[in-house]
């Protein structure tokens, strides 16, 4: 996510791009939080530095692609490989537990969507 973030902000001419796009990258692990703290300063710095209408978008459609590139290949494929569930099953559980519990249940619902996989196999065999 980082490596995505940065090419976003240098393409953008944002500065400094790779500070920027290093801390939203790491921030990522916790839903949302990266994509939150980057795009904001993002924009507001490209706001400042160009003062143009150009910038800004360039800054907002791109996020818009890496989040769109995310939530439908690199965690359900990433995610799903290492924990053994399906990439369906992963956005499912993450939809699922964040309509219940907002934030938390992200954070919460691929470990027990694991484990209910487990328990599954286990009483099946």
């Amino acid at each position: 996510m980082a490596v995505l973030y940065t090419t976003v902000l240098l393409v953008a001419g944002v500065k400094p791009a790779i500070l920027i796009g290093l801390v939203s990258g790491l921030l990522s692990i916790v839903p949302y939080l990266g994509f939150i703290i980057g795009f904001g300063t993002s924009l507001v710095l490209s706001i400042v530095q160009y003062q143009d209408i150009l910038h800004p978008m360039l800054v907002v459609g791109g996020f818009l692609i890496v989040q769109l590139l995310e939530g439908n290949l690199i965690t359900p494929k990433i995610v799903g490989e290492s924990l053994g569930l399906h990439p369906t099953a992963v956005i499912f559980a993450l939809l699922a537990g964040g309509s219940l519990f907002g934030i938390g249940g992200m954070i919460i619902a691929l470990p027990i969507a694991a484990f209910i996989k487990i328990l599954l196999a286990e009483q099946l065999a």
